[in-house]
């Protein structure tokens, strides 16, 4: 996934129509059997489903067999100073009030770096501490309340269609031609039934307005932005925004060959933006991210921090790229986000493990699968008994607390369970848009990708790691992020749960209530004066 922080180049603004109260409704494909019902069978002596994995054993740690090079404890507990002055001694445990480096992992783990992993190709990956943070040139500050100015994020929804010719044209475009199950919609006995996403944009206006809270957050009309037909392949014509960036010539020479460009238009201009088949992908066709970012750029309000635009296509941005999930252009205070790969129905084909997304990835027995360790091997050093384990995360911690209240749901896997709920399919296809928006939207803010812990602000490689990271802030980034909104700490993470609450058929959503229920009630207790101990 590219989602690295490129201050491309400086921002061009023009005035544009605002409706917060607009909604947009997404289709999502869902497998459904057809033809006649199949004869009775005897029942089968040996269950169709297996058990659910519990997750006995949480690591707080990353995996045994990972070289990844973590910074200290005390180099960790400086990232998070105004002077950045490394105390030995001083750790991140002591900084924060907790009585054991074992309790502050409970509640902040280390990355998991598991094969693969954006920290495991990249184990040199230096950080980027609050003071080099509220230093750097590369931010754009927020202006206070009584200045004015820029201080709101933007929303902009997926663009429609204008006319039945480019209906005609990008029919198909968005729909994912791959079932639940892997098997390819329109392979004989399938169909695709589609379910309906109503209101999901101003849910993720919602959780944006807690996760950045203090900071207003509203929505753009996205009926300002609409696909129509390429209408001419010259490059003096092919983008006629405010952007200065050329665009290469169409490789059109026959009617038969369709042009590389659609058009994509606002009330004032229109652009060109490059697209191409990808007969190999569940998708028939991907759209340029570097266009779309460019096009954010143009449509920037004047009174924008940010504007995070989304859409339903699925993206490249370079000729060798697979796709793309999303990008921002820090400086030029622009994101992009596709909701494609998201999408449950893709799960099974993608190799994403519904039952061990977060907080279920911090699961030993997951890691060591995924590193290849088979059942009963242990590497050296591994203790034998797990349950005595000092890296696993203590029972009534925060990360303990969110994996036994997600155990309470039915889980997310066909093999496991035979019904899958709508709402269910809902809430996964929703967490993880709102977990990607509020980590593009951190690079706006000019934070870097997280090497300290399990962070909502870590890289990700691939789309199995994008599922097995938490959506919460470590210490050192939401220290930036409640210093550049002004917010409170306890009510952001109050605000944050409120939107959990509203959402309980989302096992994200449900998760991350349940370790937000848990900060707080740390944050009391280091409040009154108490010292942080699960363990007294």
């Amino acid at each position: 996934m590219a989602t690295k922080a490129n201050p491309r180049r400086k921002t061009i603004s023009i005035s544009i129509a605002i409706n917060t109260r607009s909604t947009v409704s997404l289709y999502i494909p869902i497998l459904k059997l057809a033809g006649k019902m199949p004869p009775k069978r005897k029942p089968s002596s040996t269950p169709p489903l297996h058990p659910p994995c519990t997750h006995p054993h949480v690591l707080t740690t990353s995996h045994p067999s990972s070289q990844f090079p973590r910074v200290s404890a005390s180099r960790r507990a400086a990232a998070t100073t105004a002077s950045g002055i490394h105390k030995t001694g001083i750790t991140d445990t002591y900084i924060h009030d907790f009585v054991s480096d074992l309790e502050f992992a409970s509640t902040f783990p280390t990355p998991l770096v598991l094969q693969g992993d954006a920290l495991e190709i990249d184990a040199q990956e230096p950080g980027q501490n609050f003071r080099a943070w509220e230093r750097g040139k590369h931010r754009n500050a927020v202006p206070g309340v009584e200045e004015g100015g820029r201080r709101i994020i933007y929303v902009v929804g997926p663009p429609g269609m204008d006319g039945e010719e480019i209906e005609r044209f990008m029919k198909g475009w968005e729909e994912c031609e791959v079932g639940r199950g892997g098997d390819r919609v329109g392979d004989k006995g399938v169909e695709n039934e589609k379910m309906k996403m109503d209101g999901w944009m101003l849910d993720v206006v919602f959780y944006l307005q807690a996760f950045y809270h203090g900071l207003p957050v509203k929505q753009m009309d996205s009926s300002l932005l609409q696909f129509t037909p390429w209408e001419d392949t010259s490059p003096s014509s092919a983008s006629k925004s405010k952007s200065s960036k050329a665009k290469p010539k169409s490789r059109t020479t026959s009617k038969k060959i369709p042009p590389t460009y659609i058009s994509l238009r606002t009330s004032t201009f229109k652009t060109g933006i490059r697209y191409r088949l990808t007969p190999s992908s569940p998708f028939t066709h991907q759209l340029n991210l570097s266009d779309l970012l460019d096009l954010a750029i143009d449509i920037l309000p004047s009174d924008a921090y940010a504007l995070l635009m989304l859409v339903n296509h699925d993206l490249y941005e370079d000729d060798d790229d697979e796709f793309v999930c999303g990008r921002a252009y820090g400086e030029s205070r622009v994101a992009v986000v596709s909701t494609a790969r998201y999408r449950p129905e893709l799960d099974a084909v993608q190799g994403i493990e519904g039952i061990h997304a977060w907080p279920g990835s911090h699961c030993i027995e997951y890691m060591n699968e995924v590193c290849g360790i088979k059942k009963g091997k242990r590497k050296r050093g591994e203790n034998e008994d797990a349950d005595k384990n000092d890296e696993c995360a203590i029972a009534g911690s925060p990360l303990a607390r969110a994996v036994t209240q997600q155990n309470t749901l039915p889980p997310l896997s066909l093999s496991l369970s035979p019904i899958v709920s709508e709402d269910a399919l809902k809430g996964l296809f929703l967490s993880r848009i709102c977990r990607t928006a509020s980590h593009e939207l951190g690079h706006c803010f000019g934070i870097a990708h997280c090497p300290y812990y399990a962070c909502c602000m870590q890289g990700s490689a691939s789309i199995q790691e994008d599922a097995r990271q938490p959506p919460y802030l470590c210490p050192v980034d939401l220290k930036k992020v409640v210093m550049a909104t002004g917010a409170d700490v306890r009510r952001r993470y109050e605000a944050l749960l409120g939107f959990c609450e509203s959402h309980g058929s989302a096992h994200m959503f449900v998760a991350f209530g349940e370790w937000i229920r848990g900060r707080l009630e740390q944050i009391e207790r280091v409040e009154r004066g108490e010292i942080l101990d699960l363990l007294g």
